[in-house]
């Protein structure tokens, strides 16, 4: 099945949905960790951390590498833009409604 580009927009808006996934994407902008590290800034297991960076790293926002036994994440700049561009488009949209509904009410005026 070919992934559509609404599929990859459902993806990283699903990835961006939950708080610590959030931290994580923010934490590996910054610069490359291991899971290891990740895992242990936040109280859960490490099963649970891998998870997150999974859903992660599904959506196209983080990549892993392997250097010998660690994975390594780095974030994924250009699909964080790409989020964004996706978000300002909706923003658009929505003003463009609001200055419609503006005209309208003018004119009833």
């Amino acid at each position: 099945m070919t992934e559509t580009s609404e599929d990859r927009a459902d993806a990283m808006f699903h990835a961006l949905s939950d708080r610590t996934r959030r931290d994580i994407l923010r934490r590996v902008l910054a610069g490359e960790h291991s899971v290891t590290t990740l895992a242990a800034s936040y109280d859960m297991s490490f099963a649970a951390v891998q998870k997150h960076v999974a859903v992660l790293e599904r959506a196209g926002l983080l990549t892993k590498r392997r250097h010998g036994r660690e994975a390594l994440a780095s974030g994924d700049v250009e699909a964080v833009r790409s989020v964004s561009s996706m978000l300002t488009e909706l923003e658009e949209v929505w003003r463009g409604r609001i200055a419609r509904i503006d005209a309208l009410l003018s004119e009833e005026t």
